[in-house]
């Protein structure tokens, strides 16, 4: 379960080039594996990371809708990329550049999901954030039943003007 005691700090740690965030879920976001390297950036340890829903790193800077389009590309079967802001047990946050990706059995069927997180571009993190504060405005402007769709409009008016697909705009950030 997410800590609700977790305060956000305005400290970063920033990750290295040569470091990958790797963890593992069962179909419903409960995680079932992580390495050595998540565990430091959450500051979680490895047993209260594992069975723990994967949100328990989730920054209140990210937009409901952004997790609602990973969402919806996973359970599609398709894989997803983008930039997340998580919040580390300590309250410091740390940028990633998150590819995740359905796992499948023999049979093709979804078992459960892998991400993989590495550094992020330093400009690219600067974008995001500024457009992720754009949608959570937009977000918390409205009802909560009406969040995720006030984030995605925000999301597609970007996208519009710029003409480009989400995976297109993340590839440029």
């Amino acid at each position: 379960m997410k800590s609700r005691t977790t305060v956000p700090r305005n400290a970063e740690r920033v990750m290295r080039e040569d470091e990958y965030i790797v963890s593992t879920t069962d179909p419903d976001g409960r995680i079932t594996s992580v390495n050595d390297v998540f565990v430091d950036y959450s500051g979680y340890g490895r047993e209260e990371l594992l069975h723990a829903q994967h949100n328990i790193v989730r920054h209140p800077d990210m937009p409901r809708a952004v997790f609602w389009l990973l969402w919806q590309a996973l359970q599609s079967g398709e894989e997803f990329m983008g930039y997340v802001k998580n919040l580390a047990k300590d309250g410091t946050y740390y940028w990633v550049f998150a590819h995740v990706l359905p796992e499948r059995d023999a049979d093709g069927t979804i078992i459960g999901y892998r991400s993989v997180r590495r550094a992020p571009r330093r400009d690219a993190v600067a974008k995001a954030a500024a457009l992720y504060a754009r949608m959570l405005s937009a977000e918390q402007a409205v009802a909560a039943k009406d969040a995720i769709a006030a984030g995605l409009r925000v999301l597609g008016d970007v996208l519009a003007e710029q003409n480009l697909s989400y995976e297109e705009m993340v590839a440029r950030l």
